[in-house]
């Protein structure tokens, strides 16, 4: 019998059941209401003061085992679990037919008195027991767990009962929003809500989701920033300073540390200026790094990491200099900028200058070297529409970036509050725009018809909440500190063309069964078998590895390539680069196991030494290439070996 069929025939299992209740009166869901008094860490930090009292806990049974007329339920409630002793005597032997009917997965009230067992467990002898939920599904196998990472961003509420652990990570996020706000708002910040639809993606370059109101029969963009409305507010004069912590959408791309809807916060203070900026930043991370954590000293993949005030300070043209050798005090021409830019093998585009060679070399050449949190100041005019001129270099801007693990963390400058200059900067971006950037800056009338109101001298900050939750709880993944995360739709979500004939396809969806996709094998073509031999000592000598993915994410410049950081079992990560991107997106291959040939030589791929090869598996279907990442068992640890 298959998986399929066996979770349906399971279902229906649960099914009948359900219906024989309801025919005799017991229907769970006609219940509205339990009186929980106590939970699970309460009854047994507190054993001493509770044991012999009577509680009513509540929970999910986790599991269940006994014989004849005694029987326990393990119940898993939002504390943790506890141990539930029914005997036929104390419930009457009706109600304990009832319940040793009930499933791994039920929800169920219990209400008796709090002990020990002889085998010193602390337990809820039950003395009445009701059914307040029938799960019709099975939870996943209790030894190995909801462990398919793709299955656990899509079933998250399956992923929380079943990984515990899972939970903490959330109760983390929440400390640390909880944290930021509690740190502005005593001092003196003020939080707002602005809108998260417009007539203008402003705020920040980046590509906006786009939407139709009918009323207004015009588009309109989901937020990208909200800078631009917070400043707004400093000048109307509502307070000194502003705040708001909320979702941004950018229809960009999905990796490890982007999701297209996402936690940012942003912030804005009169009379204050970039500096003020980067005191704020520094404080508030390690202010909340202390309360989540304890102490201001993490350790994230395996790189220790200080967010102790003050972090180091470097320019950004001068950071190009320490890592690529070159001195852009000496270039003061866009051609000369673009000749060495020219060396150094980046890309020239349309309108290019200067500055955008100076941001090019950074991104390429300056930040993988930057692990210890660090403020790279003073971007270049051009990719810095909204941000103050440098006095003593106009062509600089009072901006800086922070890093932590070669991520930026945080974006903030001295507002730019000149009318005349800031106008200037948005027709360039339309410039920009109309030369092929979709991520340009648009035009906004109303914002240039505020700061021509007057804006004061204003320091605005951005923080990426999220990716900061990422570091704070040591989590590779933007969708391990995500609820429910972006994910392509499978098969079931999609229109279905003969409901009959798919609605197997539903169970095993709602069952956390991945669904193949199908293939005509008429159509596949494959390549010929090789007509050389290889003898078995040549072949004995390449290293088969079972691999597990911790991280993989889209090379920067390049279409095809992925890099994965894996664990091969060994004490130290291994890179490898694959050029599969056309096929896979890079979130949904992490936590998967793959197979690794681990003593190849290294090779330099954009940059990057790529330490072995991933194996798949390739044909010609109707024509067009295939490829499938060959993919193991999850149980298959780390470093096992291939024969």
């Amino acid at each position: 019998m298959s998986e399929i069929q066996n979770q349906g025939d399971l279902r229906q299992v649960r099914l009948d059941k359900f219906n024989e209740l309801k025919r005799v009166g017991r229907n769970p869901f006609e219940i509205s209401k339990f009186d929980v008094t106590s939970n699970s860490e309460e009854i047994k930090s507190k054993f001493e003061e509770m044991e012999g009292k009577t509680v009513s806990v509540a929970g999910r049974i986790m599991s269940k085992r006994g014989q004849g007329k005694v029987g326990f339920y393990d119940i898993q409630d939002t504390a943790g679990r506890i141990q539930i002793f029914a005997k036929q005597d104390t419930l009457g032997e009706e109600e304990y037919s009832y319940f040793k009917t009930n499933d791994i997965g039920d929800i169920i009230g219990v209400t008796g008195e709090v002990f020990k067992t002889k085998m010193g467990e602390i337990s809820v002898r039950a003395e009445s027991v009701v059914l307040l939920s029938k799960s019709l599904q099975t939870l996943p196998e209790k030894f190995h767990g909801l462990k398919d990472t793709e299955i656990r961003y899509r079933q998250r509420y399956v992923d929380l009962i079943v990984n515990p652990e899972i939970k903490d990570v959330f109760i983390k996020r929440n400390i640390i929003i909880k944290g930021i706000r509690e740190y502005l708002d005593n001092h003196g910040y003020m939080e707002v809500d602005t809108p998260v639809l417009s007539a203008i993606a402003g705020g920040a370059n980046a590509r906006p989701f786009i939407t139709h109101h009918n009323t207004l029969d015009i588009d309109m963009y989901m937020r990208i920033a909200n800078e631009l409305y917070l400043k707004r507010l400093i000048v109307g004069g509502l307070a000194d300073g502003v705040y708001e912590m909320g979702k941004m959408f950018r229809n960009e791309g999905m990796d490890t540390t982007h999701n297209p809807e996402y936690t940012a916060i942003e912030l804005y203070k009169a009379y204050a200026d970039y500096n003020d900026m980067m005191d704020l930043t520094e404080n508030i991370i390690a202010y909340v790094c202390e309360k989540v954590n304890g102490t201001t000293k993490i350790n994230y993949n395996g790189t220790d990491l200080d967010l102790t005030p003050p972090w180091r300070r470097v320019r950004m043209q001068d950071a190009v200099k320490e890592y690529t050798g070159i001195d852009f005090d000496l270039i003061n021409t866009d051609e000369e900028a673009i000749k060495v830019a020219k060396t150094k093998k980046i890309e020239i585009k349309p309108l290019m200058t200067r500055g955008h060679v100076i941001n090019a070399l950074f991104e390429e050449y300056c930040e993988e070297h930057l692990i210890q949190p660090t403020f790279v100041t003073h971007h270049p005019v051009e990719i810095s529409p909204l941000a103050k001129r440098n006095v003593a270099d106009p062509r600089l801007t009072d901006r800086f970036e922070a890093f932590i693990n070669t991520k930026e963390i945080a974006n903030a400058f001295s507002e730019l509050n000149d009318p005349v200059d800031q106008r200037e900067r948005f027709e360039d971006q339309i410039k920009q725009k109309e030369a092929g950037d979709d991520e340009a800056h648009m035009m906004d009338y109303d914002f240039l018809n505020a700061i021509e109101v007057g804006l004061p001298p204003t320091g605005g900050l951005g923080i990426g909440v999220d990716r900061l939750i990422m570091f704070l709880t040591n989590q590779v993944s933007i969708r391990d500190i995500i609820l429910f995360p972006t994910m392509k739709p499978v098969e079931s979500e999609k229109k279905v063309e003969n409901p009959v004939e798919e609605a197997p396809v539903a169970i095993a969806e709602n069952s956390a069964f991945v669904i193949p996709e199908k293939i005509d094998f008429s159509k596949v073509e494959i390549e010929p078998l090789f007509a050389d031999t290889v003898d078995f000592d040549t072949f004995s000598k390449s290293d088969f590895r079972a691999v597990k993915v911790l991280a993989c994410e889209a090379v920067p410049k390049s279409k095809k390539l992925l890099k994965f950081t894996l664990n091969d079992g060994t004490s130290e990560s291994r890179t490898i680069l694959s050029g599969i991107h056309a096929f896979y997106e890079p979130e949904e291959l992490v936590g998967k196991t793959l197979i690794a040939i681990t003593n190849l030589p290294p090779r330099d791929m954009m940059g990057v030494q790529s330490c072995g090869m991933l194996l798949s598996a390739i044909h010609n279907e109707a024509g067009e290439e295939k490829l499938n990442l060959l993919m193991l068992d999850n149980r298959i640890p780390a470093g096992a070996k291939l024969y």
